[in-house]
């Protein structure tokens, strides 16, 4: 890619499989199948590109209350595509790590999840970040928690924003700097609610299944065109 004003962060809210779905006569989870196949190729692309980090929206808090057999086979889906990717990611260097509420599943699937996080540590190329029964008022909620547990009274009302942030999940990962939303909704939907208050954001009309390394490369485009003054003037 020639554009060099790569965004070291990159974070997608993936909308749009159960609609994808629909418009062709198949059930909800056939559109979750088919969106795994977007994630490959944004992640490539984004290897490609040189992001740094890459994150990935795939299941919140509000989605435990969809229908119990969407969300069996969702756990399915992540459980399968850990051990499809495994082989992916090390060839391409990239570390992966999954952000949220982990109390919420399965034994099983947070087995996957750290034996892959703990084979992929070391690799250094980019970080892919899945978050996983995740919401941005539970993210925000903990830390406060573990914030006010870890200090005294007086150093928490000391408390500056930038100390803050060590007590979030993403302590340690830079905020991001473009938030791409697919599907054509305009919310961030209780997402990196803290994180996002200085981040760029692109939408696009294009339902995720279809959203592949063009759209992708549409949207860090769209970010290199941006001027990012964080409230201040230029």
């Amino acid at each position: 890619m020639e554009n060099k004003n790569i965004p070291v962060h990159v974070s997608i809210i993936m909308d749009g499989n159960g609609r994808w779905a629909k418009a062709r006569g198949k059930d909800r989870v056939y559109g979750h199948f088919e969106g795994v196949e977007s994630v490959r190729a944004c992640t490539e692309a984004a290897v490609e590109d040189g992001v740094k980090y890459l994150s990935l929206y795939a299941f919140s808090e509000e989605n435990w209350n969809r229908p119990a057999d969407e969300v069996a086979t969702l756990m399915k889906l992540m459980m399968k595509s850990i051990r499809d990717e495994v082989s992916t990611l090390m060839d391409n260097g990239v570390r992966f790590v999954v952000l949220g509420n982990r109390e919420r599943l399965g034994e099983e699937l947070c087995k996957a999840i750290d034996e892959l996080m703990e084979m992929t540590a070391h690799n250094s190329r980019m970080t892919l970040i899945v978050f996983l029964s995740y919401s941005g008022k539970w993210d925000i909620m903990q830390a406060m928690k573990k914030a006010a547990a870890e200090l005294s009274p007086e150093e928490f009302q000391a408390m500056k924003a930038e100390d803050f942030d060590r007590y979030l999940v993403t302590a340690g990962i830079p905020d991001p700097d473009l938030l791409i939303r697919t599907s054509g909704e305009e919310r961030i939907s209780n997402y990196l609610l803290w994180q996002s208050a200085y981040t760029e954001f692109v939408f696009s009309d294009v339902l995720w299944p279809d959203f592949r390394k063009p759209q992708f490369r549409e949207a860090l485009a769209e970010y290199a065109r941006r001027d990012r003054r964080y409230g201040k003037v230029k």
